[in-house]
């Protein structure tokens, strides 16, 4: 029992090693290339969300949530606010680019041009952010699937 404890824990901690690393790497060229990006918050959110619900969704018996029956129904009921949470960023995102554009946050002294980094901009949030509403919505409907295994078979 202990051993797997340690097991768990150390998966846990790799993926959360993996899933900052994948952080950096994506939010670096944004960084590097804009002023003041008003978005940054929102797109760790996106990264960190897409990553641990997909983990979540297609891994589950390898992760604390496998025998947790409790958190598992608290993330079902949550899982509504979470998804309107996610939708309202991307509006939010589409909005503003509507009404500012890219150019009010890509800096001037970029050797790339601004069209580039506008659309990598634009396609990275979209591609986090439409991929962990996705995640969101398959989530409770895995865990539903877990609880039901979990009363019926005895297994995750």
């Amino acid at each position: 029992m202990e051993q797997s404890r340690s097991l768990w824990l150390k998966m846990e901690l790799i993926w959360w090693l993996v899933t900052t690393i994948l952080v950096v790497v994506i939010l670096y060229p944004i960084l590097k290339y804009t002023d003041n990006y008003p978005f940054l918050i929102l797109n760790i959110i996106y990264i960190v969300a897409f990553v641990t619900l997909s983990r979540h969704i297609f891994l589950l018996k390898h992760t604390a949530l496998a025998n947790a029956q409790l958190v598992k129904v608290a993330i079902i009921l949550l899982s509504v606010p979470i998804i309107a949470y996610l939708v309202s960023g991307i509006h939010f995102f589409q909005t503003y680019i509507d009404e500012n554009g890219m150019d009010s946050f890509i800096s001037e002294t970029s050797s790339l041009s601004k069209e580039q980094i506008g659309n990598f901009i634009r396609n990275e949030l979209i591609l986090f952010g439409v991929g962990s509403v996705i995640a969101a919505i398959v989530l409770p409907f895995r865990l539903v699937l877990s609880l039901w295994r979990w009363k019926n078979r005895g297994t995750v």
